[in-house]
């Protein structure tokens, strides 16, 4: 682990969905004895909450009925042991596994473009990485949530490599999933992530490019140590 004398700094990772992101945030946070906070999540668990009281159905997102359950979710991560990572709670319910569902997938990009519900969880995050030493991943930690941060990385990855990888973990869960649903959602999510009107999914101009399609994740941590001592000057 890194020295805790050594300046803290908050490290975000931005970039398109199914890279790893989450995985490779985890990692360096474990490394460098920092604190991860996964945004995407943090989205997910409000869609989750939309679909199960009603602001969602038939794949429609009724704009109004989100905002108002907005001021009815407390979201929280606590550190579990077995894991070795964080789950996610909402209104102190589990929901780590809800929000890996496909239907969640499908509807989180239009919840998650609502201006008001960007405002609550954007303002959440900000509160949890000011006292620096976190790694948060997402779509716009970069160039809304901490465009001052130190590090900035934005991961890619080949479309088809990154459906195969979501198939690849929902049907290890025992989803009954088909390949060809999870790269529509890919592609679908891509478009709307990138043109949304609130904080469209885009490179900051400052951020480093990782394309992990044809890495492992020991290649990806050689990577991220070798641009971290770059900026940090660390040994």
């Amino acid at each position: 682990m890194e020295s805790t004398a050594k300046k803290r700094i908050i490290i975000a990772v931005d970039g398109f969905s199914s890279c790893g992101k989450s995985t490779f945030a985890k990692a360096i946070a474990a490394r460098l004895g920092y604190i991860f906070i996964d945004t995407g999540a943090m989205y997910r668990a409000v869609t989750l909450y939309a679909l199960e009281h009603g602001a969602i159905r038939s794949g429609m997102v009724d704009e109004d009925k989100v905002v108002g359950l907005l001021g009815q979710i407390d979201i929280d991560f606590r550190f579990n042991p077995e894991r070795g990572a964080s789950d996610i709670y909402v209104n102190g319910d589990l929901v780590e596994g809800k929000i890996r569902s496909i239907e969640v997938s499908n509807c989180v990009s239009p919840v998650s473009s609502i201006r008001q519900v960007r405002e609550k969880l954007v303002a959440m995050q900000q509160q949890m990485g000011r006292k620096r030493g976190v790694v948060m991943d997402g779509r716009d930690i970069g160039t809304v949530v901490f465009p001052d941060a130190e590090m900035k990385i934005f991961m890619t990855a080949d479309p088809k490599v990154r459906a195969q990888r979501r198939y690849d973990e929902l049907r290890a869960k025992g989803d009954n999933v088909s390949l060809e649903e999870i790269e529509a959602n890919v592609v679908a999510r891509d478009h709307a992530d990138m043109t949304r009107a609130i904080s469209p999914l885009r490179k900051a101009d400052d951020a480093i490019v990782l394309d992990n399609s044809h890495m492992t994740v020991d290649e990806q941590m050689e990577w991220f140590m070798e641009h971290y001592r770059a900026v940090t000057g660390a040994c």
